[in-house]
């Protein structure tokens, strides 16, 4: 069985919990990196990761590492790859380029010169040229520069992979899917206790919940760019088709209530929207303000929520957030049987909260530096 080198990129942080994934879906030879995970798969285990995977952001397909200075290097690296083994006639691509540390300044000059050298070589081989296609490539390269050093990938997925196809309406400082997805497997949410987000937002958070609860693959509904590769497709199809039948057969109702709550009635709208984008109507919308209200009428479970940095409840500042951050704490601690997770990106948050983590996790939300605050569950007191 051929297995291919391959690159699943993650939010920094993430990595642990998507190397975890990776091997419960049969990958070999997993290796963390900074900001995403390198693994081995074959074709039946490639068309796993993009159905299954909730925390990958991409899956790239390395082609080759360079040393490109200035722009002739860009170009000959990029000429120098064999991109007929890859594109047929009438397939069309797509580059985009990240920069680190570069002598050059805008990412854009960098992929302008990589698909000089792309086109030139196909024009020599084909006596015609590829067309761009930004929108929907056949084949999406991913190339990175990090001073003089190139990557050059192509990119398995097409769009990426937090993009599940239910955020139809957003919210101020809306979290990743998958960022979601790797919160909810820190905090060892299986599905089957119940669930409540009291700070929803538009829903992420417990939309990702309700897809754990329901076993709902989050690539289920969704084509992938390397299922039209032509030296993929063949192969690959079938297995996909494969996946995607097993994966329709394992969703099952939710066996335990799932809440997602918020105060403003804009927010609510919009949960509302994505809650059934996603088609979980079993997850339950409440208006409810987080720092007065009750836990649901339910079992105890998890609470998992990302308060609000600062931006997300108008003035007040600093000192208005960390009474918002003691009102929740002092509100919370009457919740008995709860545990709490908890994303925050205040450094006030925990000595306002007013409770002792168990644990903790350094976490990034784009770029903001978090840490993911785990509070086991408060026991009712015993009476003398």
């Amino acid at each position: 069985m051929e297995r291919l080198p391959l690159y699943a990129t993650a939010s920094r942080g993430t990595e642990p919990f998507l190397a975890q994934e990776l091997e419960t879906l049969g990958c070999k030879r997993i290796r963390q990196d900074r900001g995403g995970v390198r693994f081995f798969a074959a074709l039946d285990e490639i068309a796993r990761v993009l159905v299954h995977s909730r925390i990958a952001m991409r899956v790239l397909y390395p082609l080759r590492q360079f040393e490109a200075q200035g722009a002739e290097g860009l170009y000959e690296a990029a000429h120098s790859l064999p991109w007929e083994d890859w594109l047929e006639r009438g397939s069309t691509f797509s580059i985009e380029a990240t920069l680190k540390d570069s002598e050059h300044t805008h990412s854009g000059f960098v992929a302008l010169k990589l698909k000089d050298g792309l086109v030139d070589r196909l024009r020599e081989k084909w006596g015609q040229r590829p067309d761009v296609d930004t929108r929907t490539p056949t084949f999406h390269i991913v190339a990175h520069l990090a001073r003089t050093s190139l990557s050059v990938s192509l990119d398995l997925s097409g769009d990426p992979l937090f993009k599940r196809g239910y955020r139809t309406a957003t919210t101020a400082a809306p979290m990743k899917e998958t960022l979601a997805a790797a919160i909810l497997m820190a905090s060892k949410y299986d599905g089957t206790e119940p669930f409540l987000d009291p700070m929803a937002g538009s829903g992420t958070l417990a939309i990702e919940a309700g897809f754990i609860a329901t076993r709902r693959a989050p690539g289920l509904s969704r084509s992938f760019a390397c299922e039209a590769w032509p030296s993929f497709a063949p192969k690959l199809k079938p297995l996909m088709d494969e996946v995607k039948r097993a994966a329709h057969g394992q969703v099952r109702a939710a066996p335990a209530p799932l809440y997602a709550r918020d105060y403003d009635d804009e927010v609510i709208t919009a949960l509302k929207r994505n809650v059934t984008a996603a088609g979980l109507s079993s997850l339950r919308i409440e208006s409810a303000d987080a720092t007065v209200a009750d836990p649901p009428p339910c079992d105890p479970g998890l609470l998992c929520t990302n308060p609000p940095y600062g931006e997300r409840l108008g003035t007040g500042g600093q000192k208005g957030m960390k009474s918002f951050f003691h009102k929740l704490g002092t509100n919370l601690k009457r919740w008995e049987g709860w545990r709490f997770s908890v994303l925050a990106g205040n450094d006030a948050f925990e000595s306002a909260f007013g409770m002792r983590p168990g644990s903790k996790q350094a976490l990034w939300n784009g770029a903001i530096a978090c840490e993911l605050l785990h509070y086991p569950a408060r026991l009712p007191k015993r009476t003398p």
